[in-house]
């Protein structure tokens, strides 16, 4: 005699035979809130948050990447979502042909939506903390630690999370409300064979795409540059929006690979039609998910590229300084002479050579200002007779430290730059010097540049012909008379003896030199007299002190931070440690994130059509011919967006590279060559990550 099976028992075997899709929603779900978890944990821990600088590049770059994997993992998480419901239709559809009201489907329904939802997020929000530690510790363990990195979390980046969550719970409620409204049973149980094709547009649709993304990267990176030279403006927000073509172009692109493919198939038109087909019969959920891997993996590449950009430049400048040791100071601190150096050298059996300095004066010099409107974003240029802060040596002065022939013509003055012509601080439209003793000016005009880098930093240095020189300075206090010391060592240097002195040096100085180079003296004094308040006496980045003499923050922008190169070489990477930390951080989760949208876009692709497969080996097909097949389906998913994304972001950021002054330089050059050592080691994980999938699919489809 059969066994009676109630309504409810039929829903929970229907759940049971359903399990596979719900066990690939909950993973999905779970991947997407760790991810955004951890990453907005990271990106807003107080670790971070003190060493990128409020309003920087980095702390720009490290948000957009964040908006780039915030917009991927809700396009994932919805793919996810509207996969679970294609197949729970078919359960819907079912329960419906045998009288199950939508009355009565609906709180099992939600409760089942809301149990999955619910449980992932808060799963993947949780996990993302550790998984922040454990990465974050690991990199402590094998590649750099010091007390700033010391990890913590303000746990506020949790309504990061929430919000999140909250769009899944209720994007989840409202396609369930969505399902249960469809009137047609049959349609509700044939959902899930119901193909998604895309309008297929002509060949030229992939070539202009990629046209359309370089136009997009070029008014998008052009736009502020042209509200600065044309409107005298810095640039809202909302231009960011000239970006859009680069989206347009690489859903054109994306679209051109699922409709058409990137191999001409005219002589042969049924090679791979098989798998042409079914990728194109999916055709909306396979764009968008290349469209999103796209995107992720030009932001991990975006995020991987800073390390060499940065890194490779600074270790550059390090080996090509003149002199191992440089060093400035103002004349009224006490700081170790010349033979206290020597004496503290020969503890760690050392001798030095070429031993140089000489006298220098701070002095106001005017320049062209920036006066901004109302609206804070307008401006107009007016020259400032004591725009800011100036460091100026006698004719005599230079060529004792630089060693080069220098010839200044009265009433004019050289700028010192770096070697490329690159500084922000020259200043060529300076008209006069003032005495900020006795406030006597000089009247002067700008002639041209020398260059020599360890003069070079954010206050401007300049040159003036000896008389102007013993003019200008007369009557100057020590707190505005410096001096400039080099010297090499003969022989080996001493990492021991180069921190030794390094700290020795700093606990030489008083409070009154316990400033920022963005702290400029003249500028407050200018702004003091005008009653007005100036910027830097309440803001974070003018603030350091001399406890924080290791920290990153303290080496970056100390007035008188000293060069030292084995110093520099052997600390750089612990004073970057926690800004490159961040960057290798999100090149993980973005690249990860990519392979797991990748990896479950090619699961659904042959498992959905598991039966033409099965029909396949009916008809004879062999097991090589379902192996290409098989690998043609992946190949698609993983190759191109991987390659868009990589060699899209090469490109542009060699185009940022020689847009920034119009040429790419020698250690520009030999970061870009490092990057592609970096593509190609992504290009090694993606494409073992390819084979493994391929082999995955191969033995759940039994070939």
């Amino acid at each position: 005699m059969g066994q009676t099976i109630n309504m409810q028992q039929m829903e929970q075997k229907l759940r049971k035979a359903d399990r596979k899709q719900s066990r690939l929603y909950l993973f999905c779900n779970f991947m997407a809130l760790m991810i955004i978890s951890a990453y907005s944990a990271l990106m807003l821990s107080p670790t971070v948050q003190k060493v990128f600088p409020e309003g920087g590049d980095s702390a720009k770059q490290m948000y957009m990447i964040f908006v780039m994997t915030l917009v991927g993992c809700v396009v994932f998480t919805i793919y996810a979502m509207g996969l679970f419901f294609r197949h729970k239709s078919g359960q819907l559809g079912v329960l419906m042909a045998l009288g199950a009201s939508r009355k009565r489907l609906a709180p099992g329904l939600f409760r089942e939506v809301i149990l999955l939802s619910g449980m992932s997020a808060i799963a993947g929000t949780a996990a993302g903390f550790p998984f922040v530690w454990m990465i974050w510790h690991m990199f402590r363990l094998i590649l750099v630690d010091s007390s700033e990195m010391k990890l913590t979390f303000d746990f506020r980046c949790l309504f990061v999370s929430l919000l999140f969550l909250l769009l899944v719970v209720g994007f989840a409620c409202l396609t369930a409300w969505r399902y249960l409204k469809r009137t047609n049973i049959m349609e509700v149980i044939r959902e899930e064979h119901i193909n998604e094709p895309v309008k297929e547009l002509g060949r030229w649709c992939g070539p202009a795409g990629f046209l359309v993304i370089l136009a997009g990267a070029v008014l998008g990176y052009g736009a502020p540059w042209a509200c600065h030279v044309w409107f005298s403006m810095y640039a809202p927000e909302w231009v960011n929006i000239f970006y859009a073509p680069v989206f347009v172009g690489l859903y054109m692109v994306m679209l051109h690979t699922v409709v058409h493919g990137w191999k001409s198939h005219r002589k042969n038109p049924y090679k791979n039609i098989i798998s042409r087909s079914m990728m194109k019969f999916q055709g909306k959920q396979t764009v968008n998910n290349l469209l999103v891997v796209t995107l992720l993996i030009a932001g991990g590449c975006f995020a991987v590229f800073y390390l060499p950009t940065n890194g490779v430049s600074a270790l550059i400048r390090y080996a090509s300084l003149p002199y191992d040791y440089f060093y400035k100071y103002q004349a009224d601190q006490d700081i170790p002479g010349r033979e206290e150096v020597e004496a503290l050298g020969r503890k760690y059996g050392l001798t030095f050579k070429d031993w140089k300095e000489c006298d220098y004066v701070t002095l106001g010099m005017g320049g062209n200002s920036m006066i901004f409107e109302e609206d804070g974003l307008r401006y107009h240029t007016e020259y400032v007779p004591m725009q800011g802060e100036a460091r100026v040596l006698s004719e005599d002065a230079c060529r004792t430290l630089t060693g080069q022939e220098v010839d200044v013509e009265p009433g004019t003055y050289l700028n010192l730059t770096n070697q490329e012509e690159t500084s922000l601080s020259v200043n060529e439209s300076a008209k006069g010097f003032t005495n900020m003793t006795t406030r006597k000016e000089l009247a002067t005009e700008f002639a041209g540049f020398l260059h020599y880098d360890l003069l070079v930093d954010e206050i401007s240095c300049c040159v003036l012909d000896n008389e102007d020189y013993a003019a200008i300075s007369e009557g100057l206090t020590d707190e505005w008379r410096g001096r400039f010391v080099e010297f090499n060592v003969d022989g080996k240097d001493s990492y021991p003896f180069a921190n030794a002195f390094y700290h020795l040096f700093v606990s030489s100085f008083d409070e009154s030199c316990e400033r920022s180079a963005y702290y400029d003296r003249v500028q407050k004094i200018r702004e003091d007299e005008a009653g007005k308040e100036y910027w830097a006496d309440k803001d974070d980045i003018a603030i350091i002190s001399y406890e924080l003499s290791d920290s990153f923050m303290f080496r970056q922008l100390w007035v008188y931070q000293p060069d030292f190169r084995i110093l520099n070489q052997n600390d750089y990477l612990r004073n970057m440690a926690v800004m490159f930390m961040m960057f290798l951080f999100i090149f993980i989760v973005c690249l990860l994130t990519a392979l797991v949208v990748c990896y479950t876009r090619c699961q659904s692709i042959a498992l959905n059509n598991r039966y033409i497969f099965d029909d396949l080996k009916k008809l004879g097909a062999s097991p090589a011919f379902l192996d290409k097949e098989v690998r043609s389906q992946c190949n698609n998913v993983f190759k191109v967006p991987s390659l868009v994304g990589m060699f899209s972001m090469f490109l542009l950021f060699s185009m940022i590279l020689y847009a920034n002054d119009g040429r790419v330089l020698r250690e520009e050059q030999v970061a870009m060559g490092v990057c592609l050592v970096i593509l190609g080691v992504i290009g090694i994980i993606i494409y073992a990550v390819y084979r493994s999938t391929v082999k995955a699919i191969k033995e759940q489809l039994g070939i």
